[in-house]
């Protein structure tokens, strides 16, 4: 999630256990320690691009690291409130302020470290979006009245909003995964993997991908109301296999780097339709029909000893965000232009009534 929202609810989450003369000095405390386990994205080495793929979201994001974690913030809020302010009560704001950011990161589909050491497994419920506005204003506005007034009540309100949200995106998650299913069934396939994620900011379009004989096929789900429904058709391409890849060398660096992106994804891997030395995460894409991944690593087959390169590859388009806005208002896809239309290696997204 973003840093902001992290913020947000982990000063509400730590201020709702405060008394009102104590409330900003929770809600600071619990704001640094929500921030905190996002350090690890400082984790880098420009001798091993994957290696802050490979810690973001990692021991520091676990619960048994929490405790420890939550340490830091309360002796740095101890420092600058000792006077008025006894260093157990911080500690206590910390911890919850830091427990609020990993279940808050958990929530979304990226995949969080939450049971480490004991799994090593990611966590990802993928019930709401890494950035989504409504869910931040609904923590952000309350939170703002409690320390305005110095009230715990708004505080209290504003985590049992984000409480809501969660519970509404698991019910809307649900029901995308069901009709992410009957459309699979329609098709005649019968799914080794199935997910489905909310796009941007909303819990209404949601993105399925599925696994059926060693293909991937990413379609859009908008759930509205019950009984509205719809079904946007969209790509499908071959799931990339490490082993049947010759620049990839049995014991070489690239082979070892590949296969860690691979775990990385989730066992999620696909070539770029459009640039097949690049093996990407297929989880993520500019709109849920398609299959062009987000991010992916390059393979270099004169470079099969030195570490792979990672890339971005967002390709932003006006007629992305037309078809992205007709898919989250449900109404018909624009139909591409002849240029964008030729330049897509795979064919345009259809729409079905469902």
């Amino acid at each position: 999630m973003d840093l902001i929202t992290h913020a947000a609810l982990s000063a509400a989450t730590a201020a709702s256990l405060a008394r009102s003369g104590g409330l900003r000095a929770a809600a600071a405390t619990g704001a640094l320690a929500g921030l905190l386990p996002d350090a690890d994205m400082l984790v880098g080495s420009s001798a091993d691009p994957l290696l802050n793929l490979q810690f973001h979201r990692h021991f520091t994001h676990s619960l048994a690291f929490a405790p420890i974690g939550a340490a830091l913030p309360a002796a740095i809020a101890w420092l600058a409130m000792r006077r008025r302010h006894a260093f157990a009560p911080l500690y206590g704001y910390a911890c919850a302020g830091y427990l609020a950011a990993l279940l808050l990161d958990a929530c979304t589909s990226y995949g969080t470290h939450l049971l480490w050491p004991f799994a090593t497994t990611p966590v990802a419920w993928s019930v709401i979006s890494v950035i989504d506005p409504l869910f931040t204003l609904l923590v952000g506005i309350p939170l703002a009245f409690a320390l305005s007034r110095r009230r715990v009540a708004p505080a209290r309100l504003a985590v049992a909003s984000a409480v809501a949200m969660i519970a509404l995106g698991t019910l809307q998650h649900s029901r995308a995964l069901e009709h992410a299913a009957q459309l699979a069934a329609a098709r005649g396939h019968e799914p080794q993997r199935l997910l489905v994620k909310p796009t941007l900011g909303n819990l209404l379009l949601w993105r399925s991908l599925y696994l059926d004989e060693g293909r991937l096929f990413a379609d859009a789900v908008r759930v509205g109301l019950p009984g509205r429904v719809r079904i946007y058709a969209g790509e499908s391409a071959p799931r990339f296999d490490v082993r049947g890849e010759p620049a990839l060398p049995e014991g070489s660096r690239a082979r070892r780097d590949v296969e860690r992106f691979v775990a990385f994804t989730d066992d999620w891997p696909v070539r770029h339709p459009r640039r097949v030395e690049v093996v990407g995460d297929a989880r993520y894409a500019m709109l849920p029909t398609r299959i062009a991944p987000l991010w992916g690593v390059v393979i270099d087959a004169a470079a099969a000893d030195a570490p792979v390169q990672f890339e971005t590859l967002r390709e932003s388009s006006v007629e992305t965000l037309e078809q992205f806005f007709a898919m989250l208002l449900g109404r018909d896809l624009p139909a591409p232009s002849g240029e964008a239309s030729r330049a897509r290696a795979l064919s345009p997204s259809t729409t079905v009534p469902y």
